[in-house]
Formats: C-alpha cells, sequence, structure tokens
C-alpha cells in the first residue's frame, strides 16, 4: 500500500515474480544432464578424431569410436536435447505410398523449454562443430589423407543434418517455395546431371 500526492491510499502490485522468473531463466540452466550431453558427444568426437594417433595404430578402431560418438551425439540432439533445451524437434514420416515427408515442431508456450543460457549453448554448439568438421575436410583432402575423408564426410554429415532440422524448425515450416524449388533442382540434377560434372 502507497499514499498518493492527495491523500488516498493506493494499492500498488509490484510485478516481482516475473522479474524473478525472467531472471531465473537467463542464469540458470534447468537440465544440466542434457546440456552436458549436448557438449559431451560432439567435443569427445572431435578430440577422439584429432588424438586418434596417439591412442591407436588401428585405424579401424580409431573410425568405429568417432563414428560410435557421432551417432551418439546426432541421437541424443534430435530426440532429447533439441526438446528440452529449446522446445525443437524434427523427424522423418514416410507415408503409406511410401513418400517421405519431413516434420518440423517447435513448442509454443512460456514454460516450454530451457533458458536462454541453454538455447545459447544449444546453438553454439550446433553451428561450431558442423563448421569444425568442414575445417577437417579441408585439412584432410589438402594433406592427402584420403582414408580419413569417409570419416570426415560422416561427421559432417551428421552435425549438418541436426543443423539443418532445427534451423527448419526455428524458421518455422515454411514448405511452398522452398519444397518446390528443391523439387525442381532434384529433378533437373536428375535428368541433366552434365549440368553439374560437366559432360560425362
Amino acid at each position: 500500500m502507497a499514499e498518493s500526492l492527495s491523500g488516498e491510499i493506493v494499492d500498488v502490485s509490484l510485478d516481482f515474480v516475473a522479474e524473478e522468473d525472467r531472471a531465473r531463466r537467463t542464469r540458470t540452466i534447468r537440465h544440466p544432464l542434457a546440456t552436458f550431453f549436448h557438449l559431451f558427444f560432439r567435443v569427445s568426437a572431435i578430440i577422439a578424431y584429432l588424438c586418434c594417433d596417439w591412442f591407436s595404430r588401428s585405424f579401424v578402431l580409431c573410425f568405429l569410436m568417432v563414428i560410435t560418438l557421432l551417432s551418439c551425439d546426432f541421437w541424443s540432439v534430435k530426440n532429447v536435447t533439441g526438446r528440452l533445451l529449446v522446445g525443437l524437434r524434427w523427424w522423418n514420416q514416410i507415408d503409406e505410398d511410401g513418400r517421405s515427408h519431413w516434420m518440423f515442431e517447435a513448442k509454443k508456450g512460456r514454460d516450454c523449454s530451457g533458458t536462454e543460457a541453454e538455447a545459447q549453448i544449444f546453438w553454439l554448439g550446433l553451428i561450431v562443430c558442423p563448421l569444425v568438421w568442414t575445417m577437417f575436410f579441408f585439412t584432410t583432402l589438402f594433406s592427402f589423407k584420403m582414408k580419413w575423408l569417409a570419416l570426415v564426410v560422416a561427421g559432417f554429415s551428421l552435425q549438418a543434418a541436426n543443423l539443418y532440422g532445427y534451423l527448419r524448425c526455428k524458421a518455422g515450416e515454411q514448405e511452398t517455395l522452398p519444397r518446390s524449388a528443391s523439387q525442381y533442382l532434384g529433378q533437373q540434377f536428375i535428368q541433366k546431371p552434365d549440368i553439374i560434372f560437366g559432360i560425362l
């Protein structure tokens, strides 16, 4: 209760709860395990790729270890951390006719996802790691380590697939123009492969 200039008592409600909630959402991490595993598999795959020669001389063992870490990362980001940290998910569904449909979903509502700190960690990990694998691709290509090229391409593909899926979720489903454009380009590529590859 507060007294106004005219002497009347005025009831003033202060919204400290909303301010505290906003401060809590920006500072805290509500899903520490999901946040940890969002970065753990990604960083572990990169470290394992970089340090493989130090731990083992077996290419097959290194290849399997990195692919396993990348697969765990792909699954955890696609099925767990995307839902918990940013409230987004995507999947592929095949209908009865055998056609593939990509589904993109975003939760709506105030308390639907993690905090701002978790969202920043999610997007940072999702964007930086494909860039690292792109750098690995060029260094592998220019150093002529062709046996590692398949691993780097797999790493980039898994990371880029999640990035693409979540960017589509974030942007919303705008399938009218992009879908028709991608179908047209796909048909042109199949009908006339010499456009990209030159005359075969």
